[in-house]
């Protein structure tokens, strides 16, 4: 027997058989999940929960197990369903917990918003990062790979800050550009026509205020969608701004959106420049504003990777293989430009 493989029996108070039953999922689905993503053995009698496995894997198991076990417990007599999702976002906490983070002050800890589904806080260091320059910065950038919390935590922050009377309103703005599809006419008024392209930024805004009373704030103008475009010529005070999807911009356009920020306002600008859908020849203005900017004091740019990533595991590991194909894709062409 391997002397590194060790037993743990962890008893989950207080013993509730529809706690157990959510904890465990159909099938044990969660525990399934647990076991391939930590590493270690699980087996329950009840309320009794068996680990085998290596030590480090099994003080994990444990941590997540007690975290996830905590959320089933019943609101308003309704027990809440524990998907995989819950259960990969606990042990992206727990992973997150386990790294120091080296600034304890401002890291993150005050986004602290209300949803239906519970607290919103960074999962990773660079997450916590993230919020923490947000906070700290007129002007933030969030780039890196899709499912990595770039919009969805510039949509928390800026939340909060409206709760907070900080701001008087919120600026949602990203470049009409299709994902390298010719979508030809759309019907409808303005707000309509850019409505499908803000769907992300929308669909946060609805879960962390509810739909009713975003629908108000739009009509009062203290929540504004409106296409990059039509930013020129205007300055904005007293507002969080945000740039989704700045991969898309032209030079001529970065400049245009980072020159309208006025007194008391705050801008967060994602990208992900691995998804550039501007035409052949026209350089990106989100990498050029990382050449251009990266000395200004005031502004700061975070950079994801696929650890960050908050969707299925399975997203993380596709972005790996891209970048890795990328990687030779590109030493293969070096070289044979080398050798002509």
């Amino acid at each position: 027997m391997n002397k590194n493989i060790k037993h743990f029996e962890l008893i989950l108070e207080p013993n509730n058989n529809q706690r157990l039953i959510s904890l465990c999922g159909p099938f044990d689905e969660n525990l399934k999940l647990i076991e391939k993503r930590l590493g270690a053995e699980i087996n329950y009698r009840g309320n009794v929960f068996n680990i085998v496995g290596q030590e480090r894997a099994i003080s994990s198991v444990t941590k997540v197990l007690r975290s996830i076990y905590v959320e089933t417990a019943p609101v308003r007599n309704k027990y809440p369903e524990i998907t995989p999702e819950t259960v990969n976002l606990a042990i992206k906490d727990h992973k997150l917990l386990d790294q120091t983070v080296s600034s304890e002050g401002l890291t993150g800890k005050h986004v602290h918003i209300k949803t239906k589904k519970g607290i919103i806080k960074p999962r990773t260091q660079n997450q916590s990062s993230y919020i923490s320059n947000i906070l700290t910065h007129d002007i933030c950038y969030g780039i890196g790979p899709a499912g990595t919390g770039k919009t969805y935590l510039a949509v928390a922050a800026a939340v909060d800050a409206l709760e907070r009377q900080e701001i008087r309103r919120i600026l949602l703005t990203r470049p009409a550009v299709e994902a390298g599809e010719k979508l030809g006419f759309l019907p409808g008024d303005l707000s309509q026509k850019v409505d499908p392209y803000l769907r992300p930024l929308y669909d946060a805004l609805f879960e962390m205020l509810g739909f009713e009373r975003v629908e108000k704030l739009i009509e009062r103008s203290v929540i504004e969608v409106a296409p990059l475009a039509y930013m020129r010529g205007r300055t904005l005070n007293d507002a969080f701004v945000i740039l989704d999807e700045s991969q898309n911009t032209t030079i001529e356009q970065m400049k245009m959106f980072l020159t309208r920020i006025g007194f008391n306002s705050k801008a967060v600008i994602t990208g992900d420049i691995t998804q550039i859908d501007l035409p052949r020849g026209v350089k990106s203005g989100l990498r050029h504003a990382i050449e251009v900017l990266s000395d200004v004091s005031q502004i700061s740019f975070n950079f994801f990777i696929s650890d960050d990533v908050v969707r299925h595991p399975v997203v993380a590991k596709i972005i790996e293989a891209y970048e890795a194909w990328d990687s030779i894709n590109k030493k293969e062409i070096s070289a044979k430009n080398v050798s002509s």
